[in-house]
């Protein structure tokens, strides 16, 4: 093993454990019940969430005292050295809150600003606690679900037309009518292509599920990096064909699928998604 497989191997360790920790208390809290929440129009708020992630930043602060940490609660959490942290605590908190097993816990490790890896995800772990299922990626080291090797090619190989989709957004989505205009857009071309679309606001449930084969593609339209970060690593080492950069992406277990979806999803944008510094403020 070189140094920096052992490097990477390393942050993958402290991912995992990261999750561990968070997964167990949510995995408690919530068949406890305990799913106390405050709703606005357009998130959710759980007391629990700032407890996974409490927990999160006790195994990074122990492990990496000098690493910057972004975090989805409590915010950013300045360091130094050539990690930065990227930490979602619970991803599908309105689905936590309702008493759908439907969540997920993501922790990251990715390029620091400045350095020649800036905003590369290097490691990662997620954590689908109910499932009792663990994810953890390394750049070039493949994935691993529950300590044992996994890949697209676990699932069956089917045509675009047979295949299962998911599609996620992000919150510039969310605040851009012009926007979200073309992921209707986007989400109705691609619908008359495959057997059934999913819009998912847990995507690292789904990030995990297209790693094991079980979904057969992810189409992300101006993603929240804290899922992104994760879940990009996750499918591109579980073997998924790649397409596209920036505001919009297509992960496909195989090519056919990856491209059909790409060349349906550009077409109804005029070949390019709108740039971000193109958005109104």
């Amino acid at each position: 093993m070189s140094d920096s497989d052992g490097r990477l191997a390393a942050l993958a360790a402290t991912a995992e454990r990261a999750t561990d920790a968070a997964g167990q208390y949510l995995r408690e809290r919530f068949e406890a019940g305990r799913l106390d929440a405050e709703y606005t129009a357009t998130d959710v708020k759980t007391t629990a969430a700032v407890g996974a992630e409490s927990r999160i930043l006790d195994v990074l602060e122990t492990a990496y005292p000098e690493h910057a940490i972004a975090t989805e609660e409590s915010g950013y959490h300045a360091g130094r050295g050539d990690v930065e942290w990227v930490v979602d605590p619970l991803d599908g908190t309105n689905n936590f809150a309702i008493g759908s097993p439907m969540f997920a816990v993501a922790v990251t490790a990715v390029g620091a600003p400045g350095t020649p890896n800036a905003g590369e995800s290097l490691a990662t772990s997620l954590a689908i606690p109910v499932l009792e299922e663990t994810y953890v990626a390394t750049r070039g080291g493949g994935v691993r679900r529950n300590g044992e090797p996994t890949s697209v090619e676990d699932g069956d190989t089917v045509s675009p037309a047979q295949a299962t989709v998911a599609c996620v957004i992000g919150k510039p989505v969310l605040e851009s009518d012009r926007l979200a205009t073309d992921h209707d857009a986007i989400s109705t071309a691609i619908r008359g292509e495959v057997k059934r679309l999913i819009h998912t606001w847990a995507p690292i449930v789904y990030w995990a599920l297209l790693a094991k084969g079980g979904l057969d593609a992810f189409v992300a339209f101006y993603p929240d990096r804290r899922e992104q970060a994760a879940g990009s690593l996750v499918a591109t080492e579980a073997g998924c064909v790649t397409i596209g950069d920036g505001p919009l992406s297509v992960f496909g277990a195989n090519e056919a699928t990856a491209t059909l979806l790409w060349e349906r999803a550009t077409a109804v944008l005029d070949g390019q998604p709108v740039p971000r510094d193109a958005l109104e403020e």
